[in-house]
């Protein structure tokens, strides 16, 4: 039969398990919600671009590991206005408080974008791939509301090689299906304001059956919502200082749902510190740089509370961002309450 540590990662990624989520989680969300929304597309006034890796449970034999691209844009190119999309003066900090208190919504405009996630477990693999698009609704003199789409392929594939038998004719994987592509659609809203945000989207929209046999015994996988609730506020502690909390509501079908609490210091959207913590999972902390108007480095780690803290050395992931057509130099890494 199939060793216990592969079938408890099978079982984790093709079935409703108490045990894991289907999709990959991230600890930095919080600066990057556009891999969970993708109403955010085109909400910046520059080429948004993010390229990251996630190391989950360092330490634990054949851990998952994420890594992916995003980029987003708008298709307004010769849209200019006094908002958090852009600047007063080049070079100004872009979220000041002068300049929140002076803010005016962003003017009705679209945005698109493109998405791709590798995620690695033991012997089963997920890529996901696909477009995005967005609307973004004035409502007022101070507010936005946008809403968002996403539509792509999954590939879900299994490594033989990576598997060791102690029956080669194991029955569970009779018929056995190396790989198989999936279609996927996701939603979302996005409500903003100078200070303040607050969200919700859904992943894996489509259900769609998840199984590596043909075999009535073992092909009862399936894929299951994601769904997201967040919102959070930026409180200026001094004209240079501010801090964001903000929360985030996760639930899969069969699971419990999971809450996250978020806090980030921000200097001067040029350095800052922050904290989280995921309900029966893990403390993170978290630390990151914005290099002029064009990089931003940020880097967070795990503290493992659950079970796997016996085995896991923690968790590691570190993304890489880059502000292209930033035609206001703007100096921070995306939106300051993010």
């Amino acid at each position: 039969m199939l060793k216990r540590y592969v079938l408890y990662l099978i079982l984790c990624c093709c079935t409703t398990s108490v045990l894991a989520q289907q999709r990959p989680q991230y600890t930095q969300y919080i600066f990057n919600n556009y891999l969970l929304n993708p109403a955010l597309s085109g909400i910046e006034n520059y080429t948004d671009i993010k390229i990251g890796h996630r190391s989950q449970w360092s330490g634990f034999e054949n851990a998952p590991k994420t890594s992916f691209l995003s980029a987003h844009w708008n298709l307004n190119g010769d849209y200019l206005w006094r908002n958090p999309l852009s600047l007063p003066e080049k070079g100004d900090d872009p979220m000041s408080r002068s300049y929140t208190q002076n803010y005016t919504s962003s003017p009705a405009h679209h945005g698109i974008g493109i998405i791709a996630v590798t995620d690695k477990t033991g012997p089963i693999s997920r890529f996901d791939g696909g477009f995005t698009y967005a609307y973004h609704l004035q409502l007022s003199g101070t507010k936005n509301l946008s809403v968002g789409v996403y539509a792509g392929l999954s590939r879900i594939a299994l490594d033989y090689s990576a598997i060791s038998l102690e029956n080669q004719v194991d029955p569970a994987l009779a018929n056995a299906v190396v790989s198989q592509f999936k279609p996927d659609v996701a939603l979302g809203v996005w409500y903003y304001g100078a200070r303040f945000f607050a969200g919700a989207s859904v992943q894996q929209v489509l259900p769609q059956k998840l199984a590596f046999t043909s075999s009535a015994n073992y092909n009862t996988g399936k894929s299951v919502p994601h769904f997201f609730l967040t919102s959070g506020y930026k409180l200026f502690i001094d004209d240079e200082i501010s801090a964001i909390p903000s929360v985030m509501l996760r639930k899969v079908e069969a699971l419990p749902m999971s809450v996250d609490a978020n806090l980030k210091l921000d200097y001067k959207d040029k350095f800052w510190i922050g904290g989280s913590y995921r309900s029966a999972d893990s403390f993170s902390a978290m630390a990151g740089f914005n290099f002029k108007n064009l990089l931003n480095l940020t880097y967070a780690y795990d503290f493992t509370t659950s079970g796997l803290n016996t085995v896991s050395n923690g968790s590691h992931e570190i993304v890489l961002g880059f502000q292209l057509n930033n035609a206001y130099q703007v100096f921070s890494g995306g939106r300051s309450w993010r």
